[in-house]
């Protein structure tokens, strides 16, 4: 097993990552147990594939486990369901001191960390992520939220997780085009500011798609410890520091609006398309090399991902998808920071780019 802390001062926690730890659940769950029940948040998918497991550990321990479940897919993240599930847990009884367990991807740990940071003004919550996006990224550093008519996770809170349970065996019953979309959070650790990690995606990317188990837990051990380290330096993203995980964001979530938040484009693959669009306006700026570009554009293109505007399936105008990244959550003083790049591993914030460049940058795009 490895664990990997987030520290936090007093809210401290672990992620405790080890193969098959879900069917042990109970023996890293049990203290954030009360009166003899477990209360888990999960989707269709996931209570199909994963939630027989959880409760073969429960069942074995005599915990009662209660699910709620939820219908699969990004549009979960919405006021209606919001409301749905914090009803259910009042209906439970939930107290302040209780933990809610969000098993499943970054949607129900979205939304479930959000409702448990509502729900009789706070109460505490685990992650069991089971999607490889939410194994490296979204579990990890209390960023909770739901989407609204202006955009992406414009609603929401920073609420930590007490605990984070990864097990990668999760991964193979997990669909390939899920596991392509989390592969995009993967490399992005590496172009942030690891140019060595982005080197060892481009040798064993397509092991870890393939299923290679020692390639996907090195790539979740390595994410997550990166994660760890950046969100204890700048938890709520005031330093500036925090804000190099939105790589690729600002375009990506542009593209999803443009496609309605729906499955026409995933998360992850908004990001990846995002991130080869970082990659290329910096160059279109002269920031980075052209042959960076290509060589991320490349790469996310051989691992099946969406690398640009054309296979992302997004046909707008710049101006369009300029108007909604103006609905960024990121916008300060009427300006819209945009993560940019030096070279691979060399992220930086730039806070001077002209939208108007953006977007004629777009509209030649591929």
């Amino acid at each position: 097993m490895t664990i990997v802390p987030v520290a936090l001062g007093t809210r401290s926690y672990d992620i405790q990552i080890a193969d098959g730890l879900l069917d042990r659940a109970m023996d890293v769950l049990a203290p954030f147990v009360a009166r003899g029940r477990m209360v888990v948040v999960t989707d269709e998918s996931v209570a199909k594939r994963q939630l027989p497991r959880l409760k073969a550990s429960t069942d074995s321990a005599g915990i009662t486990l209660h699910p709620i479940v939820l219908p699969a897919g990004e549009a979960t993240k919405s006021w209606s369901q919001l409301e749905m599930l914090t009803d259910q847990l009042l209906q439970l009884g939930i107290e302040r001191g209780d933990h809610v367990v969000a098993l499943g991807g970054g949607v129900i740990g979205d939304l479930t960390g959000f409702a448990a940071a509502i729900v009789k003004r706070g109460c505490g919550f685990v992650q069991v992520p089971t999607t490889l996006l939410a194994q490296v990224d979204s579990s990890v550093g209390g960023k909770t939220a739901i989407n609204s008519r202006a955009g992406k996770n414009l609603i929401g809170a920073f609420h930590q997780p007490s605990f984070v349970l990864i097990d990668p065996s999760v991964l193979d019953t997990l669909p390939a085009r899920e596991l392509r979309a989390g592969y995009a959070e993967t490399v992005k650790y590496g172009l942030i500011d690891d140019a060595d990690f982005f080197a060892w995606c481009e040798a064993h990317g397509a092991e870890l798609l393939d299923g290679d188990r020692a390639a996907q837990t090195e790539a979740i051990e390595h994410s997550v410890a990166a994660k760890a380290r950046i969100v204890g330096e700048d938890e709520t993203e005031r330093s500036g520091r925090r804000a190099l995980l939105n790589l690729g964001h600002t375009f990506g979530h542009a593209l999803e609006a443009e496609t309605g938040f729906s499955d026409a484009l995933l998360h992850g693959e908004a990001v990846a398309a995002g991130i080869a669009l970082a990659f290329g306006y910096s160059a279109h700026k002269g920031l980075c090399s052209a042959d960076d570009a290509e060589r991320v554009s490349a790469h996310f293109k051989a691992a099946g991902l969406p690398h640009g505007l054309t296979s992302a399936g997004v046909r707008a105008e710049g101006a369009k998808l300029v108007f909604h990244m103006l609905h960024d959550k990121k916008m300060e003083g009427g300006t819209l920071p945009f993560l940019l790049a030096r070279g691979i591993g060399e992220t930086f914030l730039a806070r001077d780019v002209d939208l108007d460049d953006v977007a004629a940058f777009l509209d030649s795009a591929d």
